[in-house]
Protein backbone atom coordinates (compact mmCIF):
# COMPACT_ATOMS: atom_id res chain seq x y z
CA UNK A 1 0.00 0.00 0.00
CA UNK A 2 0.96 4.09 -0.17
CA UNK A 3 2.99 5.15 2.14
CA UNK A 4 0.27 7.97 3.70
CA UNK A 5 3.27 10.21 4.00
CA UNK A 6 4.12 10.89 0.83
CA UNK A 7 0.30 10.69 -0.32
CA UNK A 8 -0.99 13.61 1.95
CA UNK A 9 2.03 15.42 1.05
CA UNK A 10 1.55 15.49 -2.69
CA UNK A 11 -2.25 16.13 -1.95
CA UNK A 12 -1.01 19.03 -0.03
CA UNK A 13 0.42 20.98 -2.68
CA UNK A 14 2.55 20.46 -5.97
CA UNK A 15 5.10 23.58 -4.91
CA UNK A 16 6.06 21.41 -1.23
CA UNK A 17 6.11 18.16 -3.07
CA UNK A 18 8.52 19.27 -5.67
CA UNK A 19 10.73 21.10 -2.68
CA UNK A 20 10.29 17.92 -0.41
CA UNK A 21 11.59 15.79 -3.68
CA UNK A 22 14.44 18.03 -4.10
CA UNK A 23 15.42 17.64 -0.47
CA UNK A 24 14.90 13.62 -0.72
CA UNK A 25 16.14 13.07 -4.15
CA UNK A 26 17.40 9.49 -2.78
CA UNK A 27 13.75 8.43 -1.62
CA UNK A 28 11.52 6.66 -3.88
CA UNK A 29 7.74 7.84 -3.46
CA UNK A 30 5.50 5.04 -2.48
CA UNK A 31 2.15 6.29 -3.78
CA UNK A 32 0.55 2.10 -4.91
CA UNK A 33 -2.89 2.59 -5.07
CA UNK A 34 -3.21 5.97 -3.89
CA UNK A 35 -6.55 7.18 -4.84
CA UNK A 36 -5.45 10.94 -6.73
CA UNK A 37 -8.64 10.99 -8.58
CA UNK A 38 -9.19 14.40 -10.45
CA UNK A 39 -6.05 16.29 -8.28
CA UNK A 40 -4.07 19.53 -9.05
CA UNK A 41 -0.73 17.64 -9.58
CA UNK A 42 0.48 19.87 -12.77
CA UNK A 43 4.57 20.05 -12.95
CA UNK A 44 4.81 17.37 -10.01
CA UNK A 45 7.81 15.36 -9.88
CA UNK A 46 6.99 11.86 -10.05
CA UNK A 47 9.95 10.60 -11.24
CA UNK A 48 10.64 7.18 -10.61
CA UNK A 49 7.72 7.06 -8.47
CA UNK A 50 5.44 3.89 -7.69
CA UNK A 51 2.31 4.97 -8.86
CA UNK A 52 0.86 1.19 -9.83
CA UNK A 53 -1.99 0.60 -9.32
CA UNK A 54 -3.11 4.27 -8.20
CA UNK A 55 -6.52 5.76 -9.08
CA UNK A 56 -5.72 8.90 -11.10
CA UNK A 57 -9.02 9.31 -13.35
CA UNK A 58 -9.48 12.96 -14.72
CA UNK A 59 -6.46 14.21 -12.67
CA UNK A 60 -4.53 17.31 -14.02
CA UNK A 61 -0.81 15.66 -14.89
CA UNK A 62 -0.10 18.79 -17.60
CA UNK A 63 4.06 19.09 -17.66
CA UNK A 64 4.29 16.14 -14.96
CA UNK A 65 7.44 14.20 -14.88
CA UNK A 66 6.74 10.58 -14.69
CA UNK A 67 10.13 9.43 -16.28
CA UNK A 68 10.67 6.18 -15.17
CA UNK A 69 7.49 5.71 -12.96
CA UNK A 70 5.48 2.22 -12.16
CA UNK A 71 2.32 2.93 -13.60
CA UNK A 72 1.33 -0.80 -13.69
CA UNK A 73 -2.61 -1.47 -13.92
CA UNK A 74 -2.90 2.31 -12.70
CA UNK A 75 -6.36 4.41 -13.91
CA UNK A 76 -5.71 7.84 -15.82
CA UNK A 77 -9.05 7.35 -17.60
CA UNK A 78 -9.70 11.26 -18.79
CA UNK A 79 -6.79 12.39 -17.13
CA UNK A 80 -4.76 15.38 -18.89
CA UNK A 81 -1.01 14.49 -19.41
CA UNK A 82 -0.66 16.99 -21.97
CA UNK A 83 3.31 17.97 -22.35
CA UNK A 84 4.13 15.14 -19.33
CA UNK A 85 7.55 13.23 -19.53
CA UNK A 86 6.75 9.80 -19.38
CA UNK A 87 10.02 9.00 -20.59
CA UNK A 88 10.89 5.03 -19.53
CA UNK A 89 7.90 4.62 -17.49
CA UNK A 90 6.14 1.18 -16.84
CA UNK A 91 2.41 1.26 -18.20
CA UNK A 92 1.91 -2.09 -18.44
CA UNK A 93 -2.18 -2.88 -18.43
CA UNK A 94 -2.07 1.21 -17.28
CA UNK A 95 -5.86 2.21 -18.72
CA UNK A 96 -4.98 5.46 -20.55
CA UNK A 97 -8.60 6.01 -22.24
CA UNK A 98 -9.67 8.88 -23.16
CA UNK A 99 -6.96 10.49 -21.97
CA UNK A 100 -5.38 13.78 -23.55
CA UNK A 101 -1.62 12.72 -24.49
CA UNK A 102 -0.58 15.29 -27.02
CA UNK A 103 3.13 16.01 -26.99
CA UNK A 104 3.48 13.40 -24.31
CA UNK A 105 7.21 11.82 -24.28
CA UNK A 106 7.09 8.39 -24.28
CA UNK A 107 10.59 7.05 -25.40
CA UNK A 108 11.76 3.95 -24.26
CA UNK A 109 8.64 3.37 -22.69
CA UNK A 110 7.10 0.00 -21.80
CA UNK A 111 3.74 -0.48 -23.70
CA UNK A 112 2.49 -3.69 -23.01
CA UNK A 113 -1.90 -3.85 -22.73
CA UNK A 114 -2.28 -0.34 -22.68
CA UNK A 115 -5.32 1.28 -22.96
CA UNK A 116 -5.86 4.04 -25.45
CA UNK A 117 -8.94 3.88 -26.39
CA UNK A 118 -10.18 7.16 -27.57
CA UNK A 119 -6.96 8.79 -26.12
CA UNK A 120 -5.62 11.93 -27.94
CA UNK A 121 -1.74 10.55 -28.43
CA UNK A 122 -1.20 13.41 -31.16
CA UNK A 123 2.73 14.68 -31.65
CA UNK A 124 4.06 11.67 -28.65
CA UNK A 125 7.63 11.25 -29.07
CA UNK A 126 7.56 7.36 -29.06
CA UNK A 127 11.09 6.40 -29.95
CA UNK A 128 12.13 3.13 -28.10
CA UNK A 129 8.90 2.30 -27.27
CA UNK A 130 7.76 -1.33 -26.54
CA UNK A 131 4.53 -1.58 -27.86
CA UNK A 132 2.67 -5.27 -27.49
CA UNK A 133 -1.52 -6.04 -27.59
CA UNK A 134 -2.26 -2.21 -27.42
CA UNK A 135 -5.98 -1.10 -26.84
CA UNK A 136 -6.12 2.01 -29.96
CA UNK A 137 -9.77 1.77 -30.90
CA UNK A 138 -10.72 5.55 -31.21
CA UNK A 139 -7.38 6.78 -30.55
CA UNK A 140 -6.01 9.93 -32.21
CA UNK A 141 -2.47 9.07 -33.79
CA UNK A 142 -1.14 11.96 -35.57
CA UNK A 143 2.34 13.07 -36.29
CA UNK A 144 4.08 10.64 -33.77
CA UNK A 145 7.97 11.41 -33.63
CA UNK A 146 9.75 7.78 -34.06
CA UNK A 147 13.22 8.90 -34.88
CA UNK A 148 15.82 9.75 -31.46
CA UNK A 149 17.03 13.36 -30.53
CA UNK A 150 19.34 14.76 -32.74
CA UNK A 151 17.94 12.82 -35.60
CA UNK A 152 16.13 14.10 -38.66
CA UNK A 153 12.43 14.00 -37.24
CA UNK A 154 10.13 11.57 -39.04
CA UNK A 155 6.61 10.59 -38.09
CA UNK A 156 4.07 7.90 -38.39
CA UNK A 157 0.19 7.81 -37.76
CA UNK A 158 -0.18 4.67 -36.07
CA UNK A 159 2.24 3.10 -33.29
CA UNK A 160 1.83 -0.14 -33.75
CA UNK A 161 3.75 0.09 -36.36
CA UNK A 162 6.59 2.54 -35.95
CA UNK A 163 9.06 -0.05 -34.25
CA UNK A 164 8.30 -1.80 -37.90
CA UNK A 165 9.37 2.04 -40.00
CA UNK A 166 11.92 2.83 -37.80
CA UNK A 167 13.98 -0.83 -38.73
CA UNK A 168 13.04 0.04 -41.91
CA UNK A 169 14.57 3.13 -42.10
CA UNK A 170 17.94 1.98 -39.87
CA UNK A 171 18.37 -1.57 -40.84
CA UNK A 172 19.53 -2.61 -44.33
CA UNK A 173 19.36 -6.20 -43.14
CA UNK A 174 15.14 -6.02 -42.69
CA UNK A 175 14.78 -4.31 -45.79
CA UNK A 176 16.99 -7.35 -47.29
CA UNK A 177 14.63 -9.81 -45.35
CA UNK A 178 11.56 -8.12 -46.78
CA UNK A 179 12.84 -7.80 -50.30
CA UNK A 180 13.61 -11.62 -50.02
CA UNK A 181 10.12 -12.58 -48.95
CA UNK A 182 8.00 -10.86 -51.59
CA UNK A 183 10.44 -12.46 -54.31
CA UNK A 184 10.71 -15.86 -52.55
CA UNK A 185 7.39 -16.09 -50.12
CA UNK A 186 5.23 -18.99 -50.26
CA UNK A 187 2.26 -18.66 -47.75
CA UNK A 188 0.70 -22.56 -47.03
CA UNK A 189 -2.61 -22.29 -45.57
CA UNK A 190 -5.02 -25.16 -44.44
CA UNK A 191 -6.18 -27.17 -41.35
CA UNK A 192 -3.09 -29.17 -40.77
CA UNK A 193 -4.17 -31.58 -37.76
CA UNK A 194 -2.66 -34.67 -36.27
CA UNK A 195 -2.41 -37.18 -38.98
CA UNK A 196 -2.15 -34.37 -41.72
CA UNK A 197 1.04 -32.42 -40.22
CA UNK A 198 2.93 -34.48 -42.54
CA UNK A 199 1.47 -32.64 -45.38
CA UNK A 200 2.85 -29.08 -44.32
CA UNK A 201 6.07 -30.41 -42.54
CA UNK A 202 6.76 -32.20 -46.30
CA UNK A 203 5.67 -28.99 -48.37
CA UNK A 204 7.92 -26.85 -46.45
CA UNK A 205 11.15 -29.36 -46.56
CA UNK A 206 10.39 -28.91 -50.81
CA UNK A 207 9.37 -25.26 -50.45
CA UNK A 208 12.89 -25.10 -48.71
CA UNK A 209 14.99 -27.02 -51.74
CA UNK A 210 13.62 -24.94 -54.31
CA UNK A 211 15.34 -21.98 -52.80
CA UNK A 212 10.99 -20.33 -51.14
CA UNK A 213 10.46 -19.58 -48.11
CA UNK A 214 7.02 -21.30 -46.42
CA UNK A 215 5.27 -19.20 -44.34
CA UNK A 216 2.38 -21.32 -42.40
CA UNK A 217 -0.66 -19.95 -41.42
CA UNK A 218 -2.72 -23.44 -39.29
CA UNK A 219 -6.20 -23.76 -38.80
CA UNK A 220 -5.76 -26.22 -36.01
CA UNK A 221 -7.20 -23.40 -33.43
CA UNK A 222 -10.50 -21.91 -32.92
CA UNK A 223 -11.11 -19.26 -35.51
CA UNK A 224 -10.08 -15.30 -33.89
CA UNK A 225 -11.57 -11.91 -35.23
CA UNK A 226 -8.26 -10.97 -36.02
CA UNK A 227 -7.81 -13.77 -38.59
CA UNK A 228 -8.23 -12.77 -41.49
CA UNK A 229 -6.06 -9.26 -41.14
CA UNK A 230 -3.33 -11.72 -40.42
CA UNK A 231 -3.60 -13.58 -43.33
CA UNK A 232 -4.16 -10.44 -45.76
CA UNK A 233 -0.57 -9.42 -44.17
CA UNK A 234 0.71 -12.60 -45.36
CA UNK A 235 -0.74 -13.12 -48.32
CA UNK A 236 0.55 -9.49 -49.12
CA UNK A 237 4.25 -10.61 -48.76
CA UNK A 238 3.92 -13.69 -50.36
CA UNK A 239 4.42 -14.78 -54.28
CA UNK A 240 1.94 -17.12 -53.98
CA UNK A 241 0.02 -19.40 -52.18
CA UNK A 242 -0.77 -22.81 -51.45
CA UNK A 243 -4.38 -24.07 -49.84
CA UNK A 244 -5.30 -27.49 -48.69
CA UNK A 245 -9.50 -27.14 -48.86
CA UNK A 246 -9.62 -30.59 -47.48
CA UNK A 247 -11.42 -29.54 -44.33
CA UNK A 248 -14.43 -27.40 -45.60
CA UNK A 249 -13.84 -25.53 -41.91
CA UNK A 250 -10.42 -24.63 -43.65
CA UNK A 251 -10.79 -21.72 -45.11
CA UNK A 252 -13.88 -20.42 -47.04
CA UNK A 253 -14.34 -16.88 -45.08
CA UNK A 254 -10.58 -16.16 -45.37
CA UNK A 255 -10.49 -17.05 -48.88
CA UNK A 256 -13.80 -14.71 -50.06
CA UNK A 257 -11.67 -11.69 -47.86
CA UNK A 258 -8.36 -12.08 -49.29
CA UNK A 259 -8.70 -13.15 -52.92
CA UNK A 260 -10.40 -10.46 -54.68
CA UNK A 261 -8.31 -7.92 -52.75
CA UNK A 262 -4.87 -9.45 -53.88
CA UNK A 263 -3.46 -10.47 -57.37
CA UNK A 264 -1.53 -13.26 -55.80
CA UNK A 265 -1.72 -17.06 -57.39
CA UNK A 266 -3.35 -19.62 -55.53
CA UNK A 267 -2.71 -23.28 -56.09
CA UNK A 268 -6.03 -24.94 -53.67
CA UNK A 269 -5.07 -28.59 -53.47
CA UNK A 270 -7.60 -30.90 -51.91
CA UNK A 271 -7.40 -34.52 -50.88
CA UNK A 272 -9.16 -37.09 -53.54
CA UNK A 273 -12.48 -38.26 -52.78
CA UNK A 274 -13.96 -34.81 -51.36
CA UNK A 275 -14.93 -31.41 -53.46
CA UNK A 276 -14.22 -28.00 -52.03
CA UNK A 277 -16.13 -25.53 -50.33
CA UNK A 278 -19.33 -24.44 -52.09
CA UNK A 279 -18.04 -20.78 -52.69
CA UNK A 280 -14.76 -21.89 -53.97
CA UNK A 281 -16.09 -22.11 -57.84
CA UNK A 282 -17.53 -18.53 -57.53
CA UNK A 283 -14.41 -17.60 -56.59
CA UNK A 284 -12.54 -19.43 -59.41
CA UNK A 285 -14.75 -17.99 -62.19
CA UNK A 286 -14.35 -14.32 -60.76
CA UNK A 287 -10.80 -14.37 -60.02
CA UNK A 288 -9.53 -17.25 -62.27
CA UNK A 289 -6.81 -15.05 -63.15
CA UNK A 290 -4.91 -16.00 -60.07
CA UNK A 291 -6.91 -18.32 -59.04
CA UNK A 292 -5.90 -21.84 -60.22
CA UNK A 293 -8.73 -25.02 -60.44
CA UNK A 294 -7.90 -27.61 -57.34
CA UNK A 295 -5.61 -30.22 -57.65
CA UNK A 296 -6.66 -33.60 -56.09
CA UNK A 297 -4.14 -35.80 -54.17
CA UNK A 298 -3.59 -39.18 -52.53
CA UNK A 299 -0.87 -39.07 -50.64
CA UNK A 300 2.17 -36.90 -49.17
CA UNK A 301 4.62 -38.60 -52.08
CA UNK A 302 2.44 -38.10 -54.86
CA UNK A 303 1.92 -34.37 -53.74
CA UNK A 304 5.70 -33.87 -53.84
CA UNK A 305 6.47 -35.74 -56.61
CA UNK A 306 4.43 -33.19 -58.26
CA UNK A 307 5.66 -29.91 -56.67
CA UNK A 308 7.03 -28.90 -59.34
CA UNK A 309 4.95 -29.32 -62.85
CA UNK A 310 1.38 -28.96 -60.30
CA UNK A 311 2.53 -25.97 -58.30
CA UNK A 312 6.05 -24.11 -57.89
CA UNK A 313 6.22 -24.04 -61.73
CA UNK A 314 2.83 -22.73 -62.82
CA UNK A 315 2.42 -20.42 -59.81
CA UNK A 316 5.78 -18.78 -60.49
CA UNK A 317 4.81 -18.39 -63.99
CA UNK A 318 1.59 -16.87 -63.13
CA UNK A 319 2.92 -14.40 -60.84
CA UNK A 320 5.34 -13.18 -63.37
CA UNK A 321 2.59 -12.71 -66.07
CA UNK A 322 0.26 -10.90 -63.11
CA UNK A 323 3.62 -8.39 -62.70
CA UNK A 324 3.62 -7.45 -66.41
CA UNK A 325 -0.08 -7.30 -65.84
CA UNK A 326 -0.20 -4.55 -62.78
CA UNK A 327 2.22 -2.31 -65.22
CA UNK A 328 0.50 0.99 -66.26
CA UNK A 329 1.00 1.27 -69.59
CA UNK A 330 2.27 4.96 -70.92
CA UNK A 331 1.07 6.79 -74.18
CA UNK A 332 3.26 9.29 -75.69
CA UNK A 333 2.07 12.93 -76.83
CA UNK A 334 4.08 12.72 -79.84
CA UNK A 335 2.51 9.31 -80.68
CA UNK A 336 -1.10 10.41 -80.21
CA UNK A 337 -0.41 13.60 -82.73
CA UNK A 338 1.23 11.70 -85.56
CA UNK A 339 -1.54 8.88 -85.29
CA UNK A 340 -4.13 11.90 -85.30
CA UNK A 341 -2.53 13.69 -88.55
CA UNK A 342 -2.40 10.35 -90.30
CA UNK A 343 -5.94 9.24 -89.80
CA UNK A 344 -6.75 12.83 -90.99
Amino acid sequence: MANKEHVALLQQNVKAWNAWRHENADVSPNLRRANLRKADLRRANLRAADLSGANLRATDLRWADLSEAYLRWSTLYRANLRGANLRAADLRRTDLSEADLSGVTLRTAILIGTDFSNADLTGCLIHGVSAWGLKLDGAKQENLIITARGEPEVTVDNIEVAQFVYLLLNSPKIRDVIDTIGKKGVLLLGRFTEGRIKILERLQEELRKRDLVPMVFNFDRPPRSDFTETIRALAGLSRFIIADITNPRSTPLEFQAVVPEYMVPLVPIIEEGQKPFAMFKDLWVKHGAWVFEPITYTSVEELAQGLDAGFVGPALERSDELEKAREMPVRRMADIISGAAQRS
